[in-house]
């Protein structure tokens, strides 16, 4: 039980990291130092989709879901609801590589902005001088 338990909370920090690395550059616009975390994080991400790699965090849960006497993903509010975000059916090289270019597309659009936004209120100040 506790096997299980402890897999559940991988797949659910899994899919935090995947919904942060997605889009925690929306967290930069209000704490520009949660960019030092995200940038990193999203990265990781692209490079995890592009290179077509398997995240340390996946083949620790299969690991816990075995220990706990299971094998492959049971039923319950994870496994039916979550999981097939993670792990979506017809997962193809294609699609991680479509997956990659969204990872950097929609931080490079929110970071752009910001970085546009700075610049402007930057010079606003620089003309009141």
């Amino acid at each position: 039980m506790l096997y299980r338990a402890l897999a559940d909370l991988v797949v659910i920090l899994h899919l935090l990291f995947v919904v942060f690395a997605v889009g925690g550059a929306l967290l930069a616009l209000r704490w520009q130092r949660a960019a030092w975390v995200h940038v990193p994080a999203a990265i990781w991400a692209a490079l995890i989709e592009f290179a077509g790699w398997i995240c340390p965090l996946t083949p620790l849960e299969k690991w816990l879901r075995i220990q706990g006497g299971g094998s492959g993903y049971p039923g319950g509010f994870v496994a039916h609801y979550i999981l097939p975000i993670l792990y979506p059916r017809g997962l193809t090289r294609e699609v991680q590589i479509v997956l990659g270019i969204l990872v950097v597309l929609i931080n490079l659009g929110i970071y752009g902005w910001l970085i546009g936004r700075r610049a402007k209120s930057g010079s606003r100040r620089g003309d009141r001088a």
